[in-house]
């Protein structure tokens, strides 16, 4: 490899996982625009929070714990061995991997915040701030590295042939498991459900940002998808990037178009909120296999995901009483496992061996962060007052209130 095709590659690395970090602000956009106006500035505080210690976390000894190298214990657990702790100030030039080290630890980095993220949005408007940081270490230093480690670090699920190019369900599937395991705990919103089994609408404060905050993802998951190529130095390279996009693109169009379709054909609107999160449905569909569908059957693949979504949320809504005020479980979660298990599609991938990697993931951080949020429960709680919590938690938490001139 020549160091101009190291640099290339570099580049392209670094400037993906810069479009991936600005997921973040749309995932704060979106879960913004959800949530009522009484809780915007908290839901920031905690997108802000948990970019940051996903950041530290994975410094310290995520990374580590993800990509061990040949210091493992087996194909289950990694090992930390010599590398805990060890600052990446002083990673260089690695020429066997064709881009930089340090290149290749923001790329990882910034797919943790974004699983993380996605518990954010699913436990809105009733998670006080410490505990869900306190989560936070745990998750992104612990329970995503290990479940990264057996497919990206070269663990089991790699070994017996799982496919997931850029995380439905490394990331995703991950994320809203965790996020599941929360609301489950954590409860319903007070005043979601009532005791003849209703259902109350709560309405999100602004339709615009909540948009505004898929298009920002929208344009992210290039950077998600398209850099999980890792390289852009060859022909070859440079067409799987461009199908990888062009793919990402039409399954994100599709699952918008399946999501307000099957919204219109059974309400008679079209739904925003839906159409949203058909938008992300599409995307974390084609996630696991962008780089091997045609264009046609990518747009095929994100619209079974807006349909999907649509079906998700009404059903952990109306029928389970699962109170996710964006649909994160479902978007993530419940498509996630679609994503997976689409990827023989395009043959990449056995149905068998996706199944195992969709259940091995969900039990994993199902179980851990059940086991994590019951420890921090157990010693600080987990909610606020049902005083706090009708308030709303701007005031109770943050003491900033995002719209002022504004009631509730």
């Amino acid at each position: 490899m020549t160091e101009m095709e190291f640099a290339l590659n570099t580049f392209y690395l670094v400037l993906s996982g810069a479009f991936v970090m600005w997921m973040a602000a749309g995932f704060t956009m979106l879960e913004a625009g959800l949530v009522r106006s009484k809780n915007v500035s908290e839901i920031v505080t905690k997108n802000l929070g948990l970019y940051s210690i996903a950041c530290v976390m994975y410094l310290a000894c995520g990374f580590y714990l993800m990509y061990p190298g040949d210091d493992v214990i087996n194909a289950y657990l990694p090992g930390m061995g010599t590398t805990w702790g060890i600052s990446l100030a002083g990673l260089t030039a690695n020429y066997d991997l064709g881009y930089s080290d340090a290149a290749d630890f923001f790329f990882q980095v910034v797919f943790v915040a974004t699983a993380m993220s996605i518990v954010s949005g699913a436990v809105a408007e009733r998670m006080k701030l410490v505990p869900f940081f306190i989560f936070a270490v745990v998750m992104t230093g612990f329970i995503y590295p290990v479940q990264g480690y057996w497919k990206w670090g070269g663990g089991w699920l790699d070994a017996i042939g799982y496919t997931d190019f850029a995380g439905s369900g490394v990331v995703h599937l991950c994320g809203a498991s965790a996020a599941l395991a929360a609301v489950l705990i954590l409860g319903a919103r007070a005043g979601k459900y009532g005791s003849d089994g209703s259902v109350t609408v709560m309405r999100g404060s602004n339709i615009p940002i909540a948009a505004l905050g898929a298009f920002i993802l929208w344009l992210g998951w290039f950077g998600f998808n398209g850099g999980s190529q890792l390289a852009v130095h060859t022909v070859d390279n440079a067409n799987a990037v461009a199908q990888v996009f062009l793919n990402t693109n039409a399954a994100a169009a599709g699952g918008v178009l399946g999501a307000i379709i099957i919204s219109k054909i059974l309400t008679g609107k079209m739904d925003v909120t839906m159409g949203i999160n058909g938008a992300i449905a599409g995307l974390v569909a084609i996630t696991a296999a962008p780089d091997t569908p045609s264009g046609g059957l990518a747009t095929i693949i994100g619209l079974i995901g807006g349909v999907i979504v649509y079906f998700s949320v009404v059903f952990f809504d109306s029928v389970l009483k699962v109170d996710d005020p964006v649909g994160a479980i479902s978007a993530h979660g419940t498509v996630g496992v679609w994503g997976i298990m689409a990827t023989p599609l395009s043959g990449a991938g056995a149905f068998g061996t996706q199944a195992i990697g969709a259940v091995s993931i969900f039990l994993w951080t199902f179980i851990t962060a059940g086991a994590t949020l019951l420890v921090i429960k157990a010693i600080m709680g987990l909610r606020p007052t049902v005083e706090d919590e009708m308030e709303g938690m701007d005031a109770s938490e943050v003491g900033v209130s995002a719209y002022p001139e504004f009631s509730e």
